[in-house]
Parts: C-alpha cells; structure tokens; sequence
C-alpha cells in the first residue's frame, strides 16, 4: 500500500532518502546539508555536459532528484567553461559556502560515490568520459561500491521488516 497515494512518489522519497543518508555518512553531515551537497555538486556536473548528456543523466535520477538538477537549468550556456579542477572546487565551495566547513573536493567525490553506486555503470563512464579531464580525477569509484541494484519498494520494506526477511 503506497503512504503518499502514488507509488512513484514513495519510491522516489525513498531513494532520495537513500542518496542523502549516504550523502550524510560519507561526509558526516546532517540531511539538509547532504540535499545542499547533492543539489549543487549535481548542477555543477551538469553544466559541465554537452545538453544531450545533461538530459540523459537527468532522466536517469530518481524524480524527486531530477527535479532540483533542472532547476535554474539553461541549456543554451552548456557546455560551460572549466579551466581547471581548482577552478570546479572553488565554484562548488562558493555555493558551499553556509555548509559549515565542508571540504568542497570531499563534496564532489561523496555526490559521484552515490551516482557510481546508484546509476547503470555504462552512464556513469559517458558522464566522466564528457566531464574536462581535469574533473574527471574527483570521479572515481569508491573500493566498496556494490553492484548497482534497484531498491526495494517502501511497502516491501515494511513487509520484510514485519516478517523478518
């Protein structure tokens, strides 16, 4: 039975729930902090991809995630400009900037450690593969990552809980 009335939302609540939980133990953050992380090391990817690759990782995050990756979204200013990796840290610390003190590099590798686990790893190697090289080091596979599994539905959840599965 779905808590919201639409399943979709549940599931996209739960993974989204999912994402910043681990948002939040990587790099041991409250959750408003990991949505903080997520929302604006997810922007800055984007605007580092030519459009196409942009929309297709977006239609690839969970909804509730796809909604705050298009906002303030323009297209027309894509690929943006990135010279160097410093230069990627720095933009990410500047909107970082009331997240305490967040290590902005640690920020990036924790948002591209949920992605690797969570994504097809055939979307993740296009996304790194179109990202300026010099970013591309931020992306590495964390040693424990799982292989990439669906999560389970909340009332499945619910149901194992209850019987112990």
């Amino acid at each position: 039975m779905s808590v919201n009335g639409l399943d979709v939302f549940d599931r996209t609540l739960h993974t989204t729930n999912a994402w910043l939980k681990e948002i939040s133990e990587e790099l041991e953050v409250d959750r408003h902090t990991a949505w903080k992380v997520l929302s604006t090391v997810l922007h800055k990817l984007r605007d580092r991809l030519p459009v196409d690759l942009s929309a297709h990782l977006g239609s690839q995050l969970p909804l509730l995630v796809r909604g705050v990756y298009y906002d303030q979204y323009q297209p027309a200013r894509q690929p943006s400009r990135c010279s160097s990796l410093d230069e990627f840290v720095d933009e990410v610390g500047e909107w970082l900037t009331d997240a305490r003190d967040l290590d902005p590099r640690r920020a990036i590798e924790a948002v591209c450690h949920v992605l690797s686990r969570h994504l097809a790893p055939g979307q993740v190697d296009k996304v790194r593969a179109n990202l300026p090289k010099s970013i591309r080091v931020l992306w590495s596979a964390p040693a424990d990552t799982p292989p990439r599994r669906r999560p389970a539905k909340p009332a499945q959840d619910a149901a194992a809980l209850a019987t112990g599965i």
